[in-house]
This record gives structure tokens, sequence and C-alpha cells, in this order.
């Protein structure tokens, strides 16, 4: 299914770590791309197309200058992220275009009008990050296999190894 993540409230100073780690998730879960808005981070952008050169896959991200309109403009349904919501298990999944949006330190309360579905992994606080992992899993499963791959991780019951592709 075509899945685009909207990360709310992207604060350069605070968020760099979470946002990255969205795009991160979004990417090893299937989604296509990633919007985020807040504060425009040129080099948040540029390391997610750095990562992406490496390990493969065609997942972009993009700033959104206005939540608003990429949730009203949205053609599909939209899935708001909240420990607030209904219990994600229990609602049915989505089908067609998805916009999962992923809040942020305070999410106004026009995102819960505005999303068709207000879903919880879990109703006690917990990371935005885990909640996208949860939900995106039970939507997409993990991407196995990406096109494109420079890097790829050979998997080992002890050590590590990276493979690096030519070309």
């Amino acid at each position: 299914m075509p899945t685009t993540v909207l990360r709310l409230g992207h604060r350069t100073q605070r968020d760099k770590r979470v946002t990255t780690h969205c795009a991160l998730v979004a990417r090893a879960f299937g989604a296509k791309d990633m919007l985020y808005s807040g504060d425009k981070d040129p080099k948040f952008e540029t390391g997610i197309k750095e990562m992406v050169s490496s390990w493969g896959g065609d997942f972009s991200v993009k700033y959104a200058k206005s939540w608003r309109n990429v949730i009203k403009n949205f053609n599909g349904k939209k899935i708001h992220l909240t420990m607030y919501g209904l219990p994600f298990e229990e609602q049915p999944l989505p089908k067609g275009n998805i916009l999962v949006i992923v809040g942020a330190e305070k999410v106004p309360g026009e995102v819960y009008e505005l999303a068709d579905q207000n879903v919880a992994v879990g109703n006690q606080p917990h990371s935005e990050i885990a909640a996208l992992a949860v939900y995106l899993n039970r939507l997409n499963g993990v991407r196995k296999r990406f096109s494109n791959v420079h890097l790829s991780i050979t998997p080992m019951a002890k050590g590590k190894k990276i493979t690096t592709r030519k070309g």
C-alpha cells in the first residue's frame, strides 16, 4: 500500500534524532516517503538522501510548510497515531493511499478532527517512533529487499558484516 508518513512539528535543535529515526523506521517498514513540518532542516534531508543512496530504495523526505494543507489535500486515508486513540488492533486496516500522521510534543486538536482514524498503539505514554514501527509493521510488514543497494548487512549470529557493492 502506498504509505506516506507526516511528522508534525520538527524542531531542528531538539528533534533531529527523533525525526531521523521516524524516517528510518518509515523506510524500513515500507513507506514510500515522509513529509515533515515545523522547522525546515536541509541537513536532515541530506542525511536521509545519503542513507538511501547507500542502503537502497526510493524513499524520499520533503519539507511541508503547512501540515494542515498536507492533511486536508491528501487523497487517501489519514491515520493519526496517538495514545489517545482507539486500539489499533481493533481498527480496520486502511486500503489505498495512506497518510500516517506522527506527532511531536503538542499535537493541535485539529489533527484529531482531520484524521479519518485516531489509533493507539497502547494507551500509555510511549515513543512515537515505536508506535510508527508497530503500526507500519502491521500495515506493510518489514521491507526486506531494496533496489539500488550499495551497502548491505549479512545476518550473523555473532559479529557484524557489511558488504559493499560497486556500481
